[in-house]
């Protein structure tokens, strides 16, 4: 066996992971795959089995809003406002009087890039409790709920003041959607998928339950057991943070155009001026922080790279430095919430993926087989 089948392989064996599937490739193409494990019983994974991937949709709506950048019809320093009037509604979450929150209009205006950063003021409840106290006693819908209603999440701080992780990529699909004219899927398909024959990726996975994979939690006595979660199916707004299907396969097509400096095949989708735009850092002097989780049955505490500093461009999170025995500095990465989880490095020409799908999210056991995962691809 290949190292990296040897490490994924090893992963399933001790119970590290349900299943998995690996993949490493270059600009050029793939250069190896490795799976273990049955995605669903009597299936055995591999690069074809569909993932709900969850967050790894949201560079996705990144680069559909950089396309519209890259055409002259939006700027990375437009007002939301401008373009959703409803944004204006938004407030700041200052504080509790008892159970009653209070909320106060923001000091200054959100942009795209803030949107794209992770620094206009939304929060996940996974990962701040005064938005999960807010949810709670408003009965405020969570983001997953699919309804446009749940996008009115409170800020939890000024824009352009902090990183916090959230939900900024969804109200961008509106950005996109209010701009170009199509709803954010078909922008998706037209602009993106098809250009790039991403065959199996899709807001809906009709006509691919049969290759799709099983949701499983770690148990109190180590052990994996079933956990429904999945996107919610024809929503009333595809959430651009969270509501894509797709399989290792395609999804690394989507990190080779990017490897590529935006053309994969043939196949032209961002000029290469857009592509390293979109890869520098865009927060402005401010920087990723660790997340300390709300929520653990869904997420260990992130904390990729401790001691790192850590940015974000327009549609990924960046390490501004090598990582020693794995990827360089300005290498882009991020994940979805059940460990489906990518990294692309162009000073090396590499991308890799590993994706299973379990919580808890980063869950040391996973974290433990992507850094073997990841540095034998360096080793060899």
């Amino acid at each position: 066996m290949s190292s990296l089948q040897e490490v994924v392989a090893s992963a399933v064996t001790e119970g590290d992971v349900p299943f998995a599937v690996g993949m490493l490739a270059d600009s050029g193409g793939v250069l190896e795959t490795a799976a273990a494990g049955e995605a669903r019983p009597g299936h055995a994974a591999d690069e074809n089995t569909v993932f709900r991937i969850f967050s790894m949709t949201k560079a996705v709506g990144s680069v559909a809003a950089m396309i519209l950048i890259d055409r002259g019809k939006l700027t990375m320093e437009t007002e939301v406002a401008e373009i959703l009037p409803d944004w204006s509604a938004l407030k700041v979450l200052d504080g509790w009087d008892g159970d009653t929150p209070r909320l106060r209009e923001p000091a200054r205006a959100a942009t795209v890039r803030h949107l794209a950063t992770h620094t206009s003021g939304l929060e996940y409840e996974f990962w701040n409790a005064d938005v999960a106290k807010y949810l709670e006693v408003t009965g405020h819908p969570s983001i997953l709920a699919g309804t446009r209603q749940s996008l009115n999440y409170p800020l939890t701080k000024d824009p352009g003041t902090g990183w916090g992780y959230g939900i900024g990529i969804d109200w961008l699909g509106l950005v996109i959607e209010a701009v170009d004219g199509r709803k954010v899927d078909a922008f998706c398909r037209e602009e993106i998928f098809e250009p790039l024959k991403m065959t199996s990726t899709a807001f809906e996975p009709d006509g691919m339950t049969d290759r799709l994979c099983d949701v499983v939690m770690r148990g109190e006595d180590g052990g994996f057991g079933p956990f429904d979660l999945a996107p919610p199916p024809k929503p009333e707004v595809y959430g651009m943070g969270h509501a894509l299907y797709s399989t290792p396969a395609d999804y690394m097509r989507f990190l080779r155009v990017v490897l590529n400096r935006g053309a994969l095949d043939g196949a032209r989708i961002l000029s290469e001026g857009a592509v390293d735009r979109m890869l520098a850092d865009q927060m402005q002097g401010q920087t990723v922080q660790p997340m300390q989780t709300v929520a653990p049955p869904v997420s260990a505490d992130v904390d990729p790279f401790p001691g790192t500093r850590l940015t974000h461009s327009f549609a990924f999170m960046r390490n501004e430095e090598d990582i020693e025995d794995r990827r360089r500095a300005g290498s882009q990465s991020w994940a979805g919430v059940c460990n489906t989880h990518y990294w692309i490095d162009p000073a090396s020409d590499r991308a890799g993926v590993i994706m299973t799908q379990s919580l808890p999210f980063v869950e040391p056991r996973f974290m433990k087989t992507y850094e073997a995962f990841e540095r034998a691809v360096y080793a060899s």
